[in-house]
This record gives C-alpha cells, sequence and structure tokens, in this order.
C-alpha cells in the first residue's frame, strides 16, 4: 500500500513538472488521476480534461460519473493552435454561473420592491440598492471559483452607451470574460412586478459560450454552453416552430432613450399589423429566454448593451434560433441593434423592419 501511494504521488510530480515544463500544451486524460490534480493544483488542472461527455448543467458525466479534469494517458495538443474551450471548463464555468445566478436570484426575489436610489441616463433608468448588491455576490462567486476571468458587471459601468462600449472594448478579447446584468427589468423590480432576471454571459476569446439567465420569481434557471443544447431547469428547450410571421409573438423593449424610442416606436406600427402580437415585458433577458423555450417568437430593439444580450445570444441559438444585428449581421459581444428570433421568422421580420428605416438608434 505504501508502494502504491509512493508511486502515485511520483507520477503526479511528473505530470505537473510537464505542466510546468509545456506552457502552451493541453492535455487529455481520464478520470482517474483528475482528482488528484484538481486537488494538488486547480491551475494546473484547467490544462487538462476528461474524454468524456459532460452533463451542460451539473458537470457530471453522461455514465453518471463525475468528469473532473485531470490525467495519466497523455496527448498533447498543438501548441501553436487556436485552442477552444473544453467540456470540462465550459461545464465548470457553467455550474458557477448557475450557483451564482441562484444566489443573485434569492435576494432579489427576498427585496423586490426595493426603492430607487438613483437614476442614470435620465429619469427612465432607475438603479436600487439591490442591483450592486446582487453584483456583487455574482463577481464574488465567480472570482472565488475562477480567480483569473475577467469581469463586466453593469454596474461597474458608467451609465450610457458610449461608457459602455468603451468599457468592452478594454476586455472583450480577454481568455475569459464574464458579462453580467445583476438585476435586468429594475424597473418592473422597484414597481414590485415579478418580471426581471438575472443574465450572467461568459466570453472565451470574444466568443460567447456560457448563458445563464434566472428568472428568481418562477424558480426558472435557464442555461446553455456552446455546442450542448439549451435547458431550463435541466430539461431541454427549443425555440418555437412558428414560421408564418402572423402566426408569431413578438417582444419588444421599452427603452429609455429618445434615440431608441423612436425607431422602437417605429417598429411596433409596422410590425403589429402582420404579425400576431407584440408584448413589451421589460426585461431583455426574459425575452430571450422565453424564444429559446418558445414562449415568444422573436424579440428586436434597436440598442442593447452586452450585459442585456451576452447571454441570451447563447440560449437563443443553443435552443435552435438565431440572432444577428439589425442589418441581418452576425452577433458578436459589440453588436447593439439586435433581432433574435425562432429562425423561422427571422427574415420576414427583418424585412418589416428594414422597410420601418429601423437599423438602430435615430441620431438625436
Amino acid at each position: 500500500h505504501f508502494l502504491g501511494q509512493s508511486m502515485r504521488s511520483i507520477i503526479l510530480l511528473a505530470l505537473l513538472g510537464l505542466v510546468q515544463a509545456s506552457p502552451d500544451a493541453a492535455f487529455v486524460c481520464p478520470a482517474s488521476v483528475a482528482h488528484r490534480i484538481a486537488a494538488a493544483s486547480p491551475l494546473a488542472a484547467q490544462r487538462f480534461t476528461c474524454p468524456r461527455r459532460t452533463s451542460p448543467i451539473l458537470g457530471s458525466s453522461l455514465s453518471g460519473k463525475q468528469a473532473v479534469p485531470g490525467g495519466s494517458q497523455l496527448r498533447r495538443r498543438s501548441s501553436g493552435a487556436r485552442m477552444s474551450a473544453t467540456e470540462a471548463e465550459l461545464s465548470a464555468v457553467l455550474s458557477t454561473a448557475i450557483k451564482a445566478g441562484r444566489a443573485a436570484g434569492a435576494l432579489m426575489k427576498e427585496k423586490l420592491g426595493a426603492e430607487v436610489i438613483k437614476t442614470k441616463v435620465n429619469s427612465k433608468d432607475l438603479l436600487t440598492e439591490i442591483d450592486p448588491m446582487c453584483e456583487k455576490i455574482i463577481r464574488d462567486i465567480v472570482l472565488a471559483e475562477h480567480p483569473a476571468h475577467s469581469f463586466l458587471g453593469e454596474e461597474s459601468v458608467a451609465a450610457g452607451a458610449e461608457a459602455s462600449g468603451r468599457a468592452m472594448d478594454l476586455v472583450k478579447d480577454s481568455e475569459w470574460l464574464w458579462v453580467v446584468d445583476p438585476i435586468d427589468g429594475t424597473t418592473n423590480f422597484v414597481s414590485g412586478m415579478p418580471l426581471s432576471a438575472v443574465s450572467i454571459g461568459v466570453a472565451r476569446r470574444g466568443e460567447l459560450v456560457v448563458g445563464v439567465i434566472v428568472d428568481p420569481f418562477r424558480d426558472e434557471v435557464f442555461s446553455a454552453a456552446r455546442g450542448q443544447g439549451a435547458f431550463m431547469n435541466g430539461k431541454a428547450i427549443s425555440v418555437g416552430e412558428e414560421d408564418d410571421i402572423g402566426d408569431a409573438v413578438i417582444a419588444a423593449g421599452s427603452p429609455p432613450s429618445l434615440a431608441s424610442i423612436k425607431p422602437s416606436l417605429r417598429g411596433v406600427t409596422a410590425l403589429m399589423p402582420k404579425c400576431r402580437t407584440i408584448r413589451m415585458i421589460g426585461s431583455a433577458a426574459l425575452h430571450f429566454a422565453w424564444i429559446a423555450n418558445g414562449r415568444l417568437t422573436a424579440y428586436w430593439e434597436p440598442d442593447l448593451n452586452s450585459w442585456d444580450s451576452a447571454a441570451g445570444a447563447v440560449l437563443v441559438q443553443e435552443a435552435g434560433g438565431r440572432i444577428t444585428s439589425l442589418l441581418g449581421e452576425p452577433f458578436t459581444l459589440t453588436t447593439r441593434p439586435t433581432l433574435a428570433s425562432n429562425g423561422k421568422t427571422h427574415d420576414a421580420i427583418l424585412s418589416v423592419l428594414e422597410e420601418a428605416g429601423v437599423y438602430g438608434l435615430d441620431p438625436e
């Protein structure tokens, strides 16, 4: 038994030495040694992945055994290649996002109807004492579990589109970037309406790879990781099947700025006669989540911040939907004028908005 323990220790030290000597390499191995590597060095463990597929919700393998980074049968990847995130990495990040979202959501639920402490862009753009508290809860959990990751939260950025754009430009190419709206739908929250949510998106090297939206008032957790599908409370979800704009239930925003209000109202006027109905729920996060599970067909808005859309973009795409700019361009972290849909109605909605001259903000 003593010799066995000693040999395992020697192998573990050799593996950790190999990691240190090969800073650009990544490795794959069975889970039998993974627990020991993770316990000895969490940072080194991030360089190892298990070959088995992991669950998109809990980080456990489909066989029921725990999937943990680690290894002994090494396979070295090309050090010059741009490596995508492994399933184990995505699973760990997703698990943290769900944990953080639930924790912030619990405070939201407890404090529904909190008073406004100040306004931001104008009297329509509200802030409560709970917003920064929820952001701190999320930030603390994220950085405790992923200390090397970057974090961009709405409440840590000055108000206004220019400030949010500058903040995103500084961090958008981070290895890992968390983009967070701690309370999306603050006006609803202040008014005591249970129609707000926590929105947590995560990007790796500029590509959105994880999205979590938590609705604490319905106890609904919407989650998605790139290539693993979309889920609500652990059950797979998908966008609706409407293929005609006449059957579409479309959500629109009710933005605070005049430059957004004008194109929003033009779009509503143009779309209303052609679709089944239009809804203004007051939370971008819920709009995206409800497209992902088929409650809504589409949602558009002339101007969204990255923390409004980051989580929702992953959810909609992984649920089988489509998201673009209002010009039909591919969606990125910096896209502001946005249309998300079930896919089948996307082009028809874009066409109506184009005819109405809705491409983004109007000149002020």
